[in-house]
């Protein structure tokens, strides 16, 4: 399976959880997941991200027959309502992928563990020739934000996830794509300065996706909620285009989708005659 990423994408975020930090993407009914993935796909949206256990810190645990059953449900719609558009599994069980693999065939592997919480992940995607996307974690999603002590953030970050990329290509992972992971195991401040420091993670010379969307680095620094964070949203996304990320993981479909027209705009016209 590959992933087209000579410009950069938008990949829309469809939770079938009743817990999801932000309630516009969230849904155990099956008639508003069918909703929602209508709305991401006539928005433009380019892989369709779907998850049946919400990481959010203090989240409840969910079962894998259960998150089994919501994943089904969301890449069933997404199977029926866009065919040909690429599918991402939000998920650090393998039992989940081989599952989703086996009945609806390949998909992209969006793991916030890097393969760190099972142990059979890696063999999984590597046997099955998966897209993967290995994110920077501390921790368990209960626990992340007790594990913040860092000396550098970035430092810390950009070589923990060089480390593990080679790993994932030595046991036959080709295809990795890299999340520095905002707001995970991260304080606020810490996030800000990771994203300052994100051209050091795209030096590393992989696919980089940034999942900042509504997240607490955004409305908390603003004094307002999740609802209110679009704005916030916005603008840094296209900081983040600016350092060079492929994938925008996102609950505002359309809006990620303007941003990244007018960024290509933008960059298509840096060095045209008019402004030389």
């Amino acid at each position: 399976m590959e992933i087209n990423l000579s410009k950069p994408v938008v990949m829309s975020i469809v939770n079938v959880t009743p817990d999801s930090f932000y309630d516009g993407c969230r849904s155990m009914d099956a008639n508003l997941v069918e909703q929602r993935i209508h709305e991401v796909v006539d928005e433009g949206c380019d892989i369709v991200d779907i998850g049946g256990y919400s990481s959010r810190p203090g989240a409840a645990e969910v079962s894998i027959e259960e998150e089994i059953r919501r994943v089904t449900l969301g890449v069933e719609c997404a199977r029926r309502i866009a065919s040909e558009l690429p599918i991402s599994i939000d998920t650090f069980r393998s039992e989940v992928v081989s599952h989703i693999v086996r009945n609806f065939g390949e998909v992209m592997v969006n793991d916030i563990s890097a393969g760190e919480l099972d142990v059979r992940m890696v063999e999984t995607v590597a046997k099955h020739e998966l897209p993967y996307i290995a994110m920077h974690m501390r921790g368990r999603p209960e626990t992340m934000q007790s594990c913040t002590e860092y000396e550098d953030i970035t430092a810390e970050v950009v070589e923990y996830l060089d480390r593990r990329a080679e790993w994932l290509k030595s046991m036959g992972v080709n295809n990795i794509i890299l999340d520095p992971g905002f707001g995970f195991a991260k304080t606020l401040e810490q996030n800000y300065q990771l994203l300052h420091g994100l051209p050091r993670l795209m030096a590393l010379g992989r696919p980089v996706l940034i999942g900042i969307s509504r997240k607490s680095m955004i409305y908390k620094a603003l004094d307002t909620n999740q609802q209110e964070a679009l704005t916030g949203t916005i603008a840094l996304h296209w900081e983040c285009l600016r350092a060079g990320a492929k994938i925008l993981r996102v609950h505002d479909t359309r809006e990620a989708v303007q941003t990244i027209k007018l960024f290509e705009i933008y960059e298509a016209n840096r060095y045209s005659k008019r402004n030389m």
